[in-house]
């Protein structure tokens, strides 16, 4: 195996590819939809396109660049940022990584289960139960009984390990053929949908916005949250995919290009979502139970609605593995790195045991849910915290410009250092800190 495979993406298009997985995800199918649906419609959607600008010009190249500059992951990025500041920094910097670090892992837990959920859904659309029983029950039926999904949960887990075996080769190789299908598959739902009766209030509420709404302080606080977790700058992921970034590519453009794609990927679940919910008159802010319950009663009602499932539930499998993969692999790289003398494949089998024998005893939604809102209300966002300081306020000003400015034609400067201290890190700590004081999962 070269070390090309396992260390590098073999081209930009590559690495924005695996980067527009791991932020496409159920933040984008799920989450985006709900949020937009619950906090004013076309109001939210301009904050929170406010919010992906300022977060895809500074947080996220930042986390590209740090990876890259590194070398390495988690672990090793906060441990050369703060060793900047002197060798006892950066000790400390090593160990404070291991928080992000362990919200990379603690949400693949809860994660893994969630894609076996769809996975189910996916398989009695595939053999047609799902499409003749009451959809309700039938989301009862394994959400509230334990150890209900297990084979599935088991399949999922191995699976998206597999994938990672070969490191950032087969994450972009995987990714190539997941990310494309993911934006066709949910194109042609989206022209479905819009046949329906009554779609057009739908697209009439996601981009009329009602202007009183942005008086609103909360509505701003959702969007700033659904923007930030979106493009996964969580103080980990986006450190490790930078890590195999070329020295060559810009690392405010590649992250430009991720934004990009991740926001049309979260406007077209929501032009799927939406109009469909209001074509039935159906709650679009209706939590788990909108994918599992509400989607699969409309499909029943709509002509080649089996067909329809089946490619739906295919599209979210392939978001749900391609952000799994990005929070395998941050703890894989991390754990290779900090102890070199285990190889790969024992790294993958520790992470398997670790999701499974943490995961399959909580894979009712009364377990996962609490799980997934300790996990997004407290060690995701300290985590996030930590990176933005980490980068902005205890690494070198001119080390940081360095990483950042390698491999750009365009030199960024005092303004851009300026924004991302005075801007980002701020709004990642009044995120933190509202997440934490009131109990807020995003």
């Amino acid at each position: 195996m070269s070390n090309k495979n396992t260390k590098s993406f073999g081209s930009k298009w590559g690495f924005i590819l695996a980067s527009v997985g791991s932020a496409v995800g159920m933040a984008n199918v799920w989450g985006f939809p709900n949020k937009l649906g619950s906090n004013g419609g076309g109001a939210f959607l301009l904050i929170y396109l406010l919010f992906i600008f300022i977060f895809s010009y500074v947080a996220l190249p930042t986390e590209f660049a740090i990876g890259r500059k590194a070398g390495t992951g988690t672990l090793g990025a906060y441990k050369h940022a703060w060793e900047t500041r002197g060798k006892k920094a950066g000790t400390a910097g090593g160990l404070l990584g291991w928080l992000p670090l362990a919200g990379s892992l603690c949400i693949a837990i809860g994660y893994a289960i969630i894609v076996s959920y769809i996975l189910k859904a996916f398989l009695d659309s595939l053999i047609g139960t799902l499409m003749h029983e009451d959809t309700a029950a039938w989301f009862d039926s394994f959400s509230s009984k334990p150890f209900s999904v297990i084979p599935l949960h088991i399949i999922v887990v191995a699976g998206t390990l597999l994938t990672l075996f070969f490191g950032a080769h087969s994450i972009e190789k995987t990714n190539k053929i997941m990310m494309p299908l993911f934006f066709i598959i949910f194109l042609i739902l989206a022209v479905r949908v819009a046949m329906l009766p009554g779609a057009a209030e739908g697209y009439k509420f996601m981009f009329t916005p009602d202007w009183s709404k942005l008086a609103d302080p909360m509505i701003w606080i959702w969007a700033m949250g659904q923007a930030f977790f979106s493009l996964s700058v969580t103080g980990s992921g986006m450190i490790v995919y930078g890590a195999y970034l070329s020295k060559d590519e810009d690392v405010v453009g590649v992250a430009r290009h991720t934004a990009i794609f991740d926001t049309i990927a979260a406007v077209v679940a929501a032009l799927v979502i939406i109009p469909a919910c209001f074509s039935y008159g159906v709650d679009v802010g209706a939590g788990p139970s909108l994918l599992f319950v509400t989607l699969p009663t409309i499909l029943q009602n709509i002509p080649l609605g089996r067909l329809f499932a089946i490619i739906l539930y295919i599209a979210m499998i392939f978001a749900g593995v391609s952000s799994l993969q990005n929070m395998f692999e941050a703890v894989a790289e991390s754990l290779l790195h900090q102890f070199p003398k285990l190889s790969r494949t024992a790294v993958l089998i520790i992470i398997g045991v670790l999701c499974l024998g943490c995961g399959i005893g909580m894979e009712t939604i009364s377990k996962w849910g609490p799980w997934m809102d300790i996990v997004s209300i407290y060690i995701i966002p300290i985590g996030a915290t930590i990176g933005a300081v980490s980068w902005f306020y205890v690494m070198k000003k001119d080390e940081l410009l360095e990483a950042v400015n390698c491999g750009s034609k365009k030199n960024r400067g005092t303004l851009w250092y300026s924004i991302g201290r005075y801007l980002y890190v701020p709004l990642a700590i009044v995120l933190c800190a509202v997440a934490l004081f009131k109990h807020i999962s995003f």
